[in-house]
């Protein structure tokens, strides 16, 4: 964050930050780090306290971010983080894979013309009464997600027209060799298949009216696996470059979930004695990680609740929240596997307790990135503050997925829901 270079790179004009000035460049980045349900002011109050620096107004700091670009955030995640993470062969595998997760999720933005002309909205009607309508902001966040290590190893933030499949081949170019990513079946078609299998391995979720051999599956209602060579659509041909493939060969597999349903998945992994049908309930289950790892964001971090009004400062949340989410898989790892040995004769695992953690990273940062202590020191409280009250792993246990009424979500968001960050 002291880097020139990085500074440089990453501001959007080659005159910023170059005054002497109490909000520096290392501190704007800290203090969007330290995002929280708070109001801006109380944070500033509390950060210049801790940082020992003079006040600030809520106006100064809405002047400065406006100075850094998000792009600083990404750089970060990307150097900090997944290359870290990433940089030797030490970090957990599936059979011998990088195993990652795509997904989309809407995210409601603030309420700004600016936003609404960058990002778009989207209408809404109050339950049965379709006369009563408005209008919320609205974009489409999308990332590459690594499930096992929970690292993100790439992100997008677009617009609410925007179709997953598009930013997932974004997200393509981030991809290793070794890498096997999984989807839910609103990518299962022969375009994105083509694309995908020239870059990595993939598992995709197939609906019931996708490829016929996944139709055949369905209607056979057997668990089994064949491999089947697909021929381009004829709509297909007129559109697409010279080189693009008029003819892949993939493998579907069909597997029961517990619930007595058959799922049809479509893969490149060929060989079935190296991935045998029997490994691939299990293998799309890691799936929902991703499902996990947007409900942390949303519901523990508040990603939702931004902390200013313009396209910049939405980028800037929603990249140094990817970045705060992998910088707290890295530093709560060690002590996992502590927790995980302790809690071996047990029934249940134990875990670090995520509203623990992200709690005690909120309160080090600080420290961690801007101060000269002992980085050792503040690493022995983290671990210190990361084995208090952990929480358990139940891998068995089902919940059955329901919409809860609006009346039920207000009393939570109102009553119950314990803030962290």
């Amino acid at each position: 964050m002291r880097n020139e270079n990085f500074k440089a790179n990453h501001r959007n004009h080659h005159s910023f930050f170059s005054r002497k000035r109490k909000l520096t460049f290392p501190v704007v980045i800290l203090l969007i780090l330290q995002k929280s349900s708070k109001s801006i002011q109380l944070l500033l109050n509390e950060f210049c306290k801790i940082a020992k620096i003079p006040l600030v107004t809520n106006s100064a700091f809405t002047q400065a971010r406006s100075h850094l670009s998000h792009t600083a955030f990404i750089e970060l995640n990307q150097e900090a983080i997944v290359n870290v993470c990433y940089s030797d062969d030490n970090y957990k595998h599936y059979k011998g894979h990088r195993l990652c997760a795509v997904d989309g999720s809407k995210v409601i933005l603030p309420n700004s013309k600016e936003i609404q002309e960058a990002f778009g909205s989207i209408e809404y009607n109050n339950g049965g009464n379709k006369t009563i309508k408005g209008k919320h902001n609205y974009g489409l966040m999308s990332v590459m997600f690594d499930p096992i290590n929970r690292i993100v190893i790439d992100g997008q933030l677009s617009k609410s027209t925007a179709y997953e499949v598009d930013l997932a081949v974004e997200h393509l170019k981030h991809c290793n060799d070794n890498d096997l990513i999984i989807y839910d079946r609103n990518y299962a078609s022969y375009r994105f298949l083509a694309t995908h299998i020239k870059t990595a391995n993939f598992v995709i979720r197939c609906s019931k009216s996708s490829f016929k051999a996944a139709r055949d599956l369905f209607k056979e209602n057997v668990v089994k696996s064949c491999i089947t060579t697909l021929k381009i659509p004829a709509e297909y041909k007129k559109d697409q470059p010279e080189n693009f493939p008029q003819e892949i060969t993939v493998r579907f597999v069909s597997v029961r979930l517990n619930t007595g349903e058959l799922e049809v998945l479509v893969t490149s992994l060929l060989d079935e004695e190296l991935y045998p049908a029997k490994d691939f309930k299990e293998l799309y289950y890691l799936r929902w990680g991703v499902e996990g790892f947007y409900a942390l964001i949303k519901e523990r971090l508040g990603i939702e609740n931004f902390s200013g009004q313009t396209v910049e400062a939405v980028k800037q949340d929603f990249y140094s929240t990817l970045f705060i989410t992998g910088l707290e898989s890295i530093l709560t790892a060690d002590v996992d596997q502590q927790l995980l040995a302790k809690s071996t004769p047990n029934e249940l695992e134990q875990t670090v307790n995520n509203q623990v953690s992200f709690n005690a990273i909120k309160n080090h940062v600080i420290e961690l990135f801007y101060t000269d202590m002992d980085t050792g020191a503040i690493l022995e409280t983290l671990t210190e503050w990361f084995l208090m009250n952990p929480t358990y792993i139940n891998r068995d246990r089902v919940i059955p997925r329901k919409k809860n009424s609006a009346t039920v979500s207000l009393n939570y968001h109102r009553r119950r829901k314990k803030i962290c960050f």
